[in-house]
């Protein structure tokens, strides 16, 4: 298990947004997007879409899923299920939680 990482201030991501951490800064295989989803939650992905290699961070937030902006692939920002093809398979969730207004990242670690 990853130790936690604060990413600083929830409020710097609005809602309907995204934002990247780098592999390299938390210790993954690929990037993780966290996602202020239209429900008011935060979500975490691992951001490389598993049908071609587009990043999930600059697709479209709709509900409680992301639409890649290549193929228009969707998955679940709670589970990173497929919702729609061409993708078939998920991508991998990570646990993302608020405290004290901070986003605290458990890189690996599933929600």
């Amino acid at each position: 298990m990853s130790d936690a990482i604060n990413l600083g201030p929830a409020v710097e991501i609005e809602e309907g947004e995204a934002r990247v951490v780098a592999s390299e800064e938390i210790g993954t295989d690929d990037d993780v997007t966290i996602f202020h989803a239209e429900d008011g939650n935060f979500y975490a992905l691992d951001d490389t879409c598993t049908h071609e290699t587009a990043s999930l961070a600059d697709g479209w937030i709709e509900g409680t899923e992301i639409e890649c902006p290549l193929h228009s692939a969707r998955f679940c920002l709670k589970t990173g299920e497929v919702t729609c093809m061409p993708a078939t398979v998920g991508v991998r969730p990570h646990k993302v939680e608020v405290v004290d207004g901070d986003l605290v990242l458990y890189p690996n670690q599933a929600p």
